[in-house]
């Protein structure tokens, strides 16, 4: 997929007529003499110099034999200027819905390098539009905004829509430079047993890389993204596809217990529920069926109920997780969260056997 480029709009546009006007001063000719060589009437001919008729095939053809240079030439210079004049037009009318942009949280993207800034209301919007993949604002609204069919609604997506919107557009974008083999679920349960094996390792750069390769060939593209200022997202996941899917992490909790517990929510929405909508998990939101679904699926992939009851049967202490941990094969951190979620331990204790990851931004 190609990412987009928005076209620079120049404040003026010239004609095709401006270049036949040049031709014919260093010819010497009068617009009269010049109709009369191109068999037009002297009226057509001004018209086509000030570019108020287009200039056709025929038009074309014959300019190719009165002034030279090829037909091709004449349409090229006729479809630039065309285009040059719409796109003027365009902007014009899309600096009239430039309101549209206070909805949208446009400092956070252009921070975080997902679109540019202009100061030209017009071509603000534009950049906003081709960031979504849309043509217009009614389009967005019905697929990104408060209420759109293609996600699962909340109460905080009701009020944080334009900003999880964004985020999720982001996320598909980076998953559109990802081509995956075709969504495969034995291979991707295999994924998830090799991502159950990553989680000890300490940095991002020791386990992304093999992460997202061993998710690819399984069909699913997993992406990590900032998510904006005030955006209260964790992960989503959605099918792009019929062959496939997508998850993405919002690495808004830095700590290995929250984004690999994330992980593996995600990737049970994946397995468990349908194609049709996006999950978009919301902090302090995760209520309903296939949300505890998710959840039961990645507390127990992460730690096996057998495993769990053993722990929680046994004293706790930072030396007797870390042996558990190490026995089962995940990180510590992922058990002390465990631990303070069921409230077994509270939340400032053992919070020193969690690693906190530093990321680098990807933009663009």
């Amino acid at each position: 997929m190609t990412e987009f480029a928005q076209a620079r709009v120049p404040d003026w546009v010239s004609p095709p007529g401006e270049t036949i006007a040049d031709l014919l001063e260093e010819q010497g000719w009068a617009q009269r003499e010049f109709a009369q060589r191109m068999d037009y009437s002297p009226k057509h001919v001004n018209q086509l110099i000030k570019g108020k008729v287009p200039l056709t095939e025929e038009t074309a053809l014959r300019l190719e034999r009165v002034l030279g240079g090829n037909a091709r030439f004449w349409l090229e210079r006729e479809a630039q200027y065309r285009e040059a004049l719409t796109r003027q037009q365009e902007l014009k009318a899309l600096a009239t819905q430039a309101s549209w942009l206070q909805e949208l949280p446009v400092g956070e993207m252009v921070r975080l390098g997902w679109i540019r800034r202009f100061s030209n209301k017009g071509q603000q919007v534009a950049e906003c539009l081709a960031f979504f993949g849309v043509a217009s604002v009614d389009a967005w609204r019905e697929r990104y905004a408060t209420g759109a069919a293609a996600f699962r609604a909340s109460p905080t997506f009701e009020r944080k829509g334009p900003a999880v919107g964004a985020w999720f557009r982001q996320a598909e974008r980076l998953a559109a430079r990802i081509e995956c083999e075709p969504f495969d679920r034995k291979r991707f349960e295999a994924a998830l047993e090799h991502a159950r094996a990553l989680t000890s390792e300490s940095s991002p750069e020791a386990f992304v890389p093999s992460l997202v390769e061993q998710c690819r060939r399984a069909g699913v593209a997993v992406v990590f993204v900032e998510a904006p200022r005030g955006c209260p997202v964790s992960g989503a996941a959605r099918w792009l596809s019929p062959d496939k899917a997508l998850i993405a992490l919002s690495l808004r909790h830095k700590s290995n217990d929250h984004l690999w517990f994330s992980f593996f929510h995600e990737a049970a929405h994946l397995l468990l529920h349908g194609k049709r909508v996006a999950f978009v998990d919301m902090e302090g939101e995760l209520d309903g069926k296939e949300e505890r679904e998710a959840d039961t699926f990645a507390e127990n992939h992460l730690i096996p109920p057998a495993s769990w009851r053993e722990l929680t049967g046994s004293s706790l202490s930072p030396a007797a997780v870390v042996q558990f941990a190490r026995k089962i094969g995940i990180a510590p951190g992922i058990v002390v969260g465990r631990l303070q979620k069921e409230g077994l331990l509270q939340w400032h204790q053992m919070n020193d056997l969690k690693v906190r990851y530093a990321w680098e931004r990807e933009a663009g």
